[in-house]
């Protein structure tokens, strides 16, 4: 039963996860906007979103080593970072910048959206499954 629960939502969860880094990886690139020969970063987020459910449905975990034994174990799940990519610039700047801000606010903006769709999704999902096991 767990298992079906848990490949409910790791779609979901692994999509939340990228979006929140995107979101990151955006607001980094709008925050050095001025800063000389600073390169915009982004990743592919359908290919990373694949990967990491990929992933996930393999498990792979870690262990964290303890050095006493007093020590709690534990146990995380390996989380592979996404691959960032430099962006090509649409229009060249003299300082070596390649920050667009429209370019930049535009996908924030779109990413922002997407993550609010991907909580109201899960939330009706959980809603579903509540009223179910009610």
């Amino acid at each position: 039963m767990i298992d079906k629960l848990d490949s409910a939502f790791r779609f979901h969860q692994e999509a939340l996860n990228l979006r929140a880094r995107r979101q990151e990886v955006l607001s980094g690139n709008i925050a050095h906007a001025d800063t000389p020969n600073f390169k915009a970063r982004d990743f592919d987020f359908s290919s990373n979103l694949a990967q990491a459910v990929e992933r996930g449905r393999q498990s792979q975990s870690m262990s964290m080593a303890t050095t006493s034994s007093r020590h709690l174990p534990g146990e995380a799940r390996a989380v592979g970072d996404a691959e960032l990519m430099y962006r090509t610039p649409n229009q060249s700047s003299i300082d070596g910048n390649t920050v667009e801000m429209d370019v930049e606010r535009v996908n924030f903006a779109d990413n922002a959206m997407r993550y609010e769709a991907n909580l109201t999704i899960l939330g009706s999902k959980i809603k579903s499954l509540l009223s179910a096991v009610q």
